[in-house]
């Protein structure tokens, strides 16, 4: 008997238009491994209902005859059923309290989760991800927002006819309006108030690459951050400057005669501490690019901001957090927006944010699911990076022993939940429930 495959809806967001797998992958599978699949009806998915059903699935809203469920976004428990294996970003790793609940429900039922965040190869980097998609539509939504922040300044500039990622029909689109902003820049159209101007990426994974390719459609010259200071006495208003910062720049070690490595580092953060902090003054734009967790330096902290704003006017106008950890990296991200109210100001001397870009302090865009505003390429990509997974996710043998159900080590790494019970790797999460 054929494998029955469901994908649900997306209904976190209205902006949510993502989808798992694209009508042609679903073609694809069904032909190639004769996978059945049933798809959730969506009046906001990128991808129609009628395109789903010219590639052979069937449109219904009722998934409960489908074994494996899958998703992008944090599933309702009501989808749930005993033994259902279920895969899609839990966003639990990290003990997260507000999907404790949805972790507890699985285990009652005695399912499977598999979270796309870790399945990893053998160097343990991600396979399975949107993060490029992230560095794309975030870096061309901070544009937007530098934009929208110099003109409430009284200062034209090419980054004013920027829009958002979502508001272009797709991303080559975009990708053109940025470039046409790169000629103004490219002829010395940036306000002399702002030269040199710097972007500076914290990080250099997938995400931080995205975002990169953005800004590198316009005249970008790259410098090391070890030149940051010197910067203006050679800048020019024809180009951006850009400076890429990894672990090494963002922490120090504590002991003044120790030497950074950075696999220390990850064993013991607490040996390090933060020194982000100098290379603030030189920066226009920040793009937050990292991974981040508690036991780590925060990346920008609110006392870093009071000092920088309160000895002069700073260069920093757009924090781009694309990480978006509530209370995290970047201490100030005190929350998440979505596309349709995308930015806040944070005002370092009263502690407080305000929608928008008017204000005192960096405008900070936080949208938690950047992907979804280039909802066909990203899903078109992430798609094609999950389709070589999906015949072993749908026909391993769920009632076997762990070890021995069928499942390849790289997807194995990615179950959370195994009939019920949290798996070794993630035992640690027992103590958030």
């Amino acid at each position: 008997m054929a494998a029955i495959i469901g994908i649900r809806r997306e209904d976190k967001s209205e902006w949510e238009r993502r989808s798992p797998l694209i009508p042609a992958q679903v073609r694809d599978l069904h032909e190639e491994h004769g996978l059945e699949f049933r798809v959730q009806p969506s009046g906001i998915r990128v991808f129609t209902d009628e395109e789903y059903r010219t590639a052979g699935a069937l449109v219904e809203e009722d998934l409960s005859a489908c074994p494996v469920v899958f998703g992008v976004k944090e599933m309702p428990v009501s989808i749930f059923r005993p033994g259902g294996t279920y895969v899609f970003f839990s966003h639990t790793i990290k003990g997260q309290s507000h999907n404790m609940p949805m972790l507890r429900r699985l285990l009652e039922l005695g399912c499977q989760l598999i979270d796309y965040e870790r399945i990893l190869d053998d160097k343990g980097r991600r396979v399975v991800l949107f993060g490029n998609y992230a560095g794309l539509a975030g870096m061309i939504d901070a544009l937007w927002a530098l934009g929208q922040r110099l003109n409430w300044e009284g200062l034209e500039s090419p980054f004013g006819s920027i829009g958002q990622a979502h508001t272009y029909p797709d991303l080559e689109r975009a990708k053109a309006a940025v470039a046409e902003a790169g000629e103004a820049v490219r002829k010395g159209d940036l306000p002399k108030k702002l030269v040199p101007f710097v972007v500076g990426f914290a990080g250099y994974g997938s995400v931080s690459q995205g975002a990169q390719e953005i800004l590198d459609l316009l005249p970008v010259e790259e410098v090391r951050p070890g030149d940051l200071a010197s910067l203006s006495s050679r800048a020019k208003a024809d180009r951006i400057y850009k400076v890429v910062f990894y672990e090494e720049h963002m922490v120090e070690p504590n002991d003044p005669s120790g030497k950074f490595e950075l696999q220390d580092y990850y064993d013991h953060p607490e040996k390090y501490h933060a020194v982000f902090g100098k290379y603030l003054p030189h920066l226009g734009v920040l793009m937050n690019c990292i991974y981040w967790e508690a036991r780590y330096p925060r990346l920008v902290t609110k006392s870093q901001l009071w000092d920088l704003y309160a000895s002069a006017e700073p260069n920093l106008r757009v924090i781009g957090d694309i990480s978006c950890d509530i209370d995290g990296a970047v201490e100030f991200t005190v929350k998440c927006t979505t596309p349709g109210n995308p930015v806040f100001t944070y005002d370092p001397a009263t502690d407080k944010v305000a929608d928008g870009v008017k204000g005192n302090g960096p405008v900070v865009l936080a949208v938690d699911h950047l992907p979804c505003e280039l909802p066909r390429e990203s899903s078109t990509a992430f798609g094609e990076a999950l389709m070589p997974f999906v015949p072993e996710i749908a026909e391993a043998d769920y009632g076997a022993a762990f070890d021995n159900c069928r499942l390849s080590d790289p997807v194995k790494g990615g179950v959370i939940v195994y009939q019920g019970r949290l798996t070794p790797e993630y035992e640690h999460l027992e103590k958030y429930l």
